[in-house]
């Protein structure tokens, strides 16, 4: 097996381009930044986006992460009801303990609410008591938030606990890594991800005294202020200062940002603004190919049949500096001949865009339909065939 370039003769045609592309330039406040164009697969902006950095709230991210797989796959329904535990409730209950659902000792409460206080209002309380119905214990969840990190290639991020709590350390993540969770999140269950992370308010718990209902809204800074702002997750210690990760979507264009380490509340809105802002005025994304377009084909080792059609999932973007083109290089790339047996949709190659001055733009292609395994006499004649030179 090698790793085969194949050059696309649609680089010539499609993405003809004039002038030459310069990036645009951000000076934005954040020690840490990250910005990428889902559309495309382009990291429009980086700063330090490999540091590890520690995760605050942001962690929930992952905690809503692996409860909408777990719904996803069955194990679990939104209507299932879980138990606070008062032992959890004295944990995290009261100033110290952070942003609250308000749950009460006792309380029975469905994983639909649940997942709402996670996620519009940052419960840490909501964290624990759906860690514990899920798991038994917050630690055995952490380690399936763990095993879902390393599923999905978050190389430099560790979870301790359900909430970002500070946890001396055990506890840290990257931008980077973040980015490709809420990217993830996104395109795997878009449905949950609308419902959850969109919701402008949530209602739960009484007040002490006149027990008037307790309305909080979303602690998302971009949502209201950016037009498709519609996630993700705030995060704020002492130890790690404010820290968004964020996206919104404009005709069809999406946007993934994440920034870390500022100083205050209000510098995080404006921030988190002025970054997606630019990112969507500064670049413009075209469309390459529509989901479903053929790009190109695979050679297939040991299958009935010796080539595979190559597809794209979703329709491709390639993204560049607002007004310009730019000269790029367009290619196929896989690791081949990909052996059978090969289901349709398996993803087996990459589309990828080179622009100058611009890291190279990496997006999926998947096979265009099955290629089952050759049967016996056909892997014979292979083998006969290899034998004199002619396989």
């Amino acid at each position: 097996m090698k790793r085969v370039s194949v050059f696309l003769a649609l680089a010539a045609t499609a993405l003809a381009a004039t002038g030459s592309a310069e990036r645009p330039v951000y000076d934005g406040e954040a020690p840490v930044a990250f910005l990428y164009d889902m559309s495309s697969g382009a990291v429009l902006f980086s700063r330090d986006a490999d540091r590890r950095i520690p995760p605050a709230s942001m962690a929930k991210m992952m905690t809503a992460h692996v409860v909408f797989d777990l719904i996803d796959e069955g194990e679990h329904a939104l209507d299932e009801e879980c138990t606070v535990r008062p032992e959890t409730w004295r944990q995290w209950h009261g100033p110290a303990a952070g942003s609250t659902m308000f749950l009460s000792p006792g309380e029975r409460v469905s994983i639909e609410n649940l997942l709402y206080g996670v996620v519009t209002v940052s419960g840490n309380d909501a964290s624990v008591v759906l860690a514990e119905c899920i798991s038994g214990t917050e630690t055995a969840f952490a380690a399936l938030m763990n095993r879902k990190a390393e599923e999905l290639g978050l190389e430099n991020s560790h979870f301790g606990n359900a909430t970002g709590w500070p946890d001396e350390g055990r506890s840290f993540v990257t931008a980077r890594d973040l980015a490709r969770l809420a990217a993830a999140t996104i395109r795997r269950y878009p449905e949950l991800y609308t419902q959850f992370y969109a919701r402008r308010e949530f209602t739960w718990g009484e007040t002490m005294g006149n027990n008037e209902p307790i309305t909080q809204p979303n602690r998302n800074p971009i949502m209201g202020r950016v037009d498709g702002a519609d996630g993700l997750k705030t995060g704020h210690t002492q130890e790690a200062g404010f820290g968004f990760t964020g996206s919104a979507e404009q005709e069809g264009r999406r946007l993934v940002m994440v920034v870390a380490g500022l100083d205050s509340f209000s510098e995080r809105i404006s921030e988190s603004v002025r970054f997606l802002e630019w990112g969507f005025n500064a670049w413009q994304s075209r469309r390459l190919i529509a989901a479903g377009g053929q790009v190109g084909t695979a050679q297939v080792q040991g299958g009935d049949a010796s080539e595979v059609p190559l597809v794209a999932p979703r329709d491709l973007a390639v993204t560049t500096p607002a007004g310009l083109a730019g000269d790029r290089e367009v290619l196929i790339r896989y690791t081949g001949p990909v052996r059978a047996p090969i289901t349709e949709g398996q993803h087996i190659a990459d589309l990828i865009i080179r622009t100058p001055d611009m890291p190279e733009q990496q997006m999926p292609l998947v096979a265009g339909e099955a290629v089952g395994e050759r049967g016996f006499f056909g892997r014979v004649w292979a083998g006969l065939l290899s034998l004199v030179g002619l396989g």
